[in-house]
């Protein structure tokens, strides 16, 4: 059984509660990383990275996190060193970010994806395998000499 993370805000409260549920059905392990309730006025950067956090440490197999727009999400979470994430808004992608980028956390908005969508992409991401062809080892490298670089 492979363990994935969540975390939301406000923004994507609702549609995290559902996948948690539904993903937790079709055998994943599902690990909360908040919010708990709904708050308003919270910040996604307080659940998203400790979600991202754990990802990176392996202690998740893969993270999804949810926002309004996922745009938010997927810029605090991709600050995370080890983290590769995504907003996505398709099939394709979710699996081809996995299998050629090694993709470990999408980020879905909460506020403009329908529920049948944001699941399919979710079980899509969780199914996928990179495929670590040489090329792909090659760019990860690159990027992962960037995400160690001092900034010039």
């Amino acid at each position: 059984m492979m363990l994935i993370g969540m975390a939301s805000d406000h923004g994507g409260f609702e549609l995290k509660a559902r996948l948690m549920k539904d993903l937790g059905k079709t055998g994943y392990g599902v690990k909360d990383f908040g919010a708990f309730q709904f708050a308003g006025e919270d910040d996604y950067p307080d659940y998203v990275i400790p979600l991202a956090r754990a990802v990176a440490k392996g202690e998740v197999a893969r993270g999804i996190a949810v926002c309004g727009s996922g745009v938010g999400a997927c810029i605090v979470a991709n600050k995370v060193p080890g983290v590769r994430a995504a907003l996505i808004t398709d099939c394709f992608s979710a699996h081809q970010g996995v299998e050629d980028d090694n993709m470990n956390v999408i980020c879905l908005g909460g506020r403009v994806l329908g529920y049948a969508l944001a699941l399919d992409l979710a079980i899509t991401f969780l199914g996928a395998q990179f495929k670590g062809e040489a090329r792909h080892h090659r760019r990860l490298a690159k990027v992962m000499e960037l995400e160690n670089a001092e900034i010039p």
